[in-house]
């Protein structure tokens, strides 16, 4: 049953891993979160009801967040709208806000972070203040597992962390077998997609030596060095479950 009380938020990401962690960022404001993985079932769900904020991916299997947000504008011009993306380009920013977005999240972020910038859109009294994060510097190896990262991200909420881990692990044999499939085929569109998913999940799991290997492989997406080094880390992260 819903509450009048809180607000109703439309959640649209295709990666399990990520929407999983945001719906309990968000959740835990409080905040009722209705969630999808495709723009086909956003705009269904956006047309049949009203929502007091968008959270909308800038990258999506069937179309992209602007395509959302331009559908969705025609029902519902005043629903105020975030992108999240796990592109930092400025060129990228700019383009979502033009397009109508009032803010940008690069994921990962902490989950006060997407609490924070949903309150301020929103007008509501803060609550968290936004974490700060590290990673190690390209010089180092990262860990596997980095706790510190992942705590970071989830506030602390071990239960949390155990969860999308498992889902991230569970999900990660088939992103492998993608990336691998689309850099053996020269989709470099494919790969970048698939990178870019999965270094935002990343992220939010602290699977930091993984996140340092798809960095590298998105700098240089045809390197087959850098290919066989994601592969192997891959195949090393699924099997040390943190």
């Amino acid at each position: 049953m819903k509450n009048p009380q809180v607000p109703r938020v439309l959640l649209v990401e295709d990666d399990p891993t990520s929407r999983a962690f945001l719906t309990a960022a968000v959740e835990a404001m409080p905040a009722e979160v209705d969630g999808a993985d495709t723009l086909a079932a956003a705009m269904a769900l956006g047309n049949a009801q009203d929502y007091q904020l968008w959270l909308f991916d800038a990258h999506l299997p069937d179309g992209s967040g602007i395509d959302l947000l331009e559908r969705l504008r025609r029902l519902h011009p005043a629903t105020p709208a975030l992108a999240h993306t796990a592109t930092g380009e400025s060129e990228v920013r700019n383009r979502l806000i033009a397009s109508g977005f009032s803010d940008v999240l690069v994921k990962p972020l902490p989950a006060a972070a997407v609490r924070c910038a949903i309150r301020r859109l929103l007008s509501l009294p803060e609550h968290d203040a936004p974490a700060s994060s590290s990673t190690a510097s390209p010089q180092e190896e990262a860990p596997v597992w980095d706790d510190d990262i992942a705590a970071r991200a989830l506030n602390g909420n071990r239960v949390h962390i155990a969860t999308l881990r498992g889902l991230f692990t569970q999900e990660l044999p088939n992103a492998r077998r993608s990336i691998c499939a689309a850099a053996q085929l020269g989709n470099l569109e494919a790969l970048r997609g698939e990178l870019h998913k999965l270094r935002a999940s990343c992220g939010f799991v602290g699977a930091a030596r993984l996140a340092q290997a798809v960095q590298a492989l998105q700098a240089q997406p045809d390197s087959s060095v850098l290919l066989q080094r994601f592969d192997q880390v891959a195949l090393d992260t699924a099997e040390q479950i943190g």
